[in-house]
Parts: C-alpha cells; sequence; structure tokens
C-alpha cells in the first residue's frame, strides 16, 4: 500500500477524494495501492463500489463539519489516529491527503506520528476548520480557489473532479444525455440539484415553478435526492414543461450535458459547472465552515460564471432562470467565464505531487 486518502462525510468531500484515487490509477498506480479511510456514511458505499480498499474507522461523536466541540473529544480522535498509524505501519502507506472534514485530523496526526508526508486539499473558497489546523503540518496545501480563507499559503490547483469531467464534451454527450432523460434538442432543459442529498429549499421552489410556468416550453431535470423522491414524483407540472425527477444520478457528466442552465447549490457542485461550462444560479446553503458556500458562489458571481441567488429570495427563481433562458447570448458569455476560471486538471495535479513524494 502506497496511498492514504482521507474523505469522508457528504459528497462534496467524498467525491474529489475519489477523483484524486481515480487519477492516481489512471497515471499508473495500480488500484491495490490506495487506501480510502472514512466512517460510516457515504463513504462508506462509494470507496468499495469504485473498487477502492476502504478502513471504516469508529468516529461516533465526531459532527461532519468539525464544530470546534469536537475539540472535546480527544479520546475519539486519538484512538482513530492511532487506528491509522498502526495501518500506516502495518502496510507500508508512504503518503497521506485530507480532503477536511471530520476525518482529516486523525489522519494528519498519524501521518505525522509516523513521519510520511502529508498533504491537505480544500474544496470551498473559506476553509473548514480541520484543513485550518492540519495546514500547519503539511507538505502543501491544495485549494479550488485563488484565494481561500484561512489558507493563504494554499496552491491554487482547483477542485478535483472525476475522469468523466476531465474532458468534458458537451455536444459529443448532448444526443445520450437527452435521450437519457427522455428530452427534446428544441426546448431549453434547466438541471436542479441540491447536493448528495437533495434540499428541500430548492425542492420545493421547483415544483412550484414547474407547476405555475406560463413561459415559453421549458424541460427540467430535477435531482431531489433519494429521500426526496417520493414526495415529488406524483407532482404535476404546468402545460409546456416537462419535468422529469430523479433520487440519483451517478453519470453527472450526461445530466451536465443535457442542461442549458443549472440550479444549484454551491458546495461542491461549482467544480463540475465549471469543469463543463455551464451557466448556472447558485443558491448558497447557510451550513458549513464559515459560510463557505457564500464565497464558493461570489466567486463564480465575479467571474462572470453564475447568478447568485439568496435562499431568503429563492420565490425569484422563476424570473431568474426565465431571463436566462431568453437570453442565449449571456448564456454563452457564462459559459466562457467558467472556461477561464476551470482547473478540470485538478486531481492529476494532486496525484502527480503525491508520487513526487512517495519516490
Amino acid at each position: 500500500m502506497t496511498f492514504l486518502i482521507a474523505a469522508a462525510g457528504t459528497g462534496g468531500h467524498v467525491f474529489p477524494g475519489l477523483a484524486v484515487g481515480d487519477a492516481l490509477v489512471d497515471l499508473g498506480v495500480p488500484r491495490r495501492e490506495v487506501l480510502y479511510i472514512g466512517g460510516d456514511r457515504l463513504e462508506a458505499t462509494v470507496y468499495p463500489r469504485e473498487g477502492y480498499k476502504f478502513l471504516q474507522l469508529r468516529l461516533a461523536g465526531l459532527k461532519r463539519s468539525l464544530a470546534f466541540d469536537n475539540l472535546r473529544l480527544p479520546v475519539v480522535v486519538l484512538k482513530a489516529r492511532g487506528v491509522i498509524a498502526g495501518e500506516i505501519a502495518r502496510t507500508g502507506i508512504k503518503v497521506v491527503l485530507g480532503m477536511g472534514g471530520y476525518v482529516t485530523i486523525p489522519a494528519a496526526l498519524a501521518a505525522r506520528k509516523s513521519r510520511v508526508p502529508f498533504f491537505n486539499a480544500e474544496q470551498n473558497a473559506e476553509a473548514g476548520l480541520a484543513n485550518k489546523l492540519t495546514a500547519r503540518w503539511a507538505e502543501e496545501t491544495f485549494v479550488s480557489f485563488p484565494s481561500t480563507g484561512g489558507l493563504p499559503g494554499g496552491s491554487w490547483v482547483g477542485n478535483p473532479v472525476r475522469q468523466p469531467f476531465w474532458s468534458f464534451d458537451r455536444e459529443a454527450l448532448r444526443p445520450e444525455a437527452l435521450a437519457r432523460y427522455g428530452l427534446s434538442s428544441q426546448d431549453p432543459v434547466v438541471g436542479v440539484f441540491g447536493g448528495s442529498l437533495g434540499a428541500k429549499v430548492i425542492n420545493d421552489q421547483v415544483s412550484a415553478m414547474a407547476g405555475s410556468w406560463s413561459g415559453p416550453p421549458l424541460q427540467i431535470v430535477h435531482i431531489v435526492g433519494a429521500t426526496h423522491l417520493d414526495e415529488f414524483e406524483d407532482r404535476s407540472a404546468a402545460p409546456g414543461v416537462t419535468w422529469r425527477r430523479l433520487g440519483f444520478e451517478e453519470s453527472m457528466e450526461l445530466f451536465f450535458a443535457a442542461c442549458d442552465v443549472v440550479v444549484a447549490r454551491a458546495g461542491g457542485a461549482v467544480a463540475e459547472v465549471t469543469a463543463t461550462g455551464t451557466p448556472s444560479v447558485l443558491i448558497p446553503g447557510h451550513f458549513g465552515s464559515g459560510g463557505h458556500q457564500e464565497g464558493n458562489a461570489g466567486f463564480l458571481a465575479d467571474a462572470g460564471a453564475a447568478v447568485v441567488l439568496q435562499e431568503e429570495d429563492i420565490e425569484r427563481l422563476p424570473d431568474v432562470v426565465g431571463r436566462l433562458i431568453a437570453e442565449p447570448d449571456r448564456r454563452r458569455a457564462m459559459a466562457a467565464a467558467t472556461a477561464r476560471i476551470s482547473r478540470p486538471q485538478a486531481a492529476h495535479t494532486i496525484a502527480r505531487r503525491m508520487m513526487e513524494a512517495a519516490e
């Protein structure tokens, strides 16, 4: 075993972590040389499904946001550190990467104790507490934005995205994407998702928009989240609206290829929005470390790549979407802006640095 990646909790940590593993494999590292560690959430399903080795830790009591209350749980952290350090010694791990979130602290402590190189990667414009704390021990900190709050010395490489986004080609994928959702090539498509688990406030507003739409023909591909699908699948849409509802989408490259505009939270979604050059309406969630989604959304808005709609103004969503649909020149300008700030090779950049450290 050579590489250990600590990434757990939500899709905003898990999928960028997976992207780095995939990049290591793409660069010639055997899949068996990559070990993931985490708890019992999304990571416990995703990594084994993708064929990677996964070490599940007992992290009871740790909050996924690594709130300051967690610092009162030294026994949990130190026990996890001991398990990770033991795995490093047993398998010969040479490099550790932390993707932020609650599992990064014990991973960083274990790397330090074992005297192996440690790197961390921050996905948001405002660093989480875990990465702020562990940056002092990192050989290098990788950040997703040119200026990331709390990590002034970070290397701007972008947020890692998975293989389908490394060389995304909307025109090549679009016929398959439209066929997947049963959509027409004649009418605009709005994609909606609120993160890996969905977002009720967005789901409710999009449902209202679909049911009362009075504009030109519109197609909506709406990822409501697996736990919300039953609630929305029987609701009806207004005449002229085609409304496809999904619980989850594994082939997100096809989702983006189908869409002319995307409505989303401003977490991990911003990496795929920029990698695919998709104009977006970003609705920041008021949660997480330091209001990080506000920072993420603000960066894209300042670059001309997105429109930011605050959650308290979400009833304006139909008007915002309607204007973007009616202005193709504006959408093209937004797409060009996303291309200027996109870093689709972020996963490879991080993977190469880890491979150099392992030599």
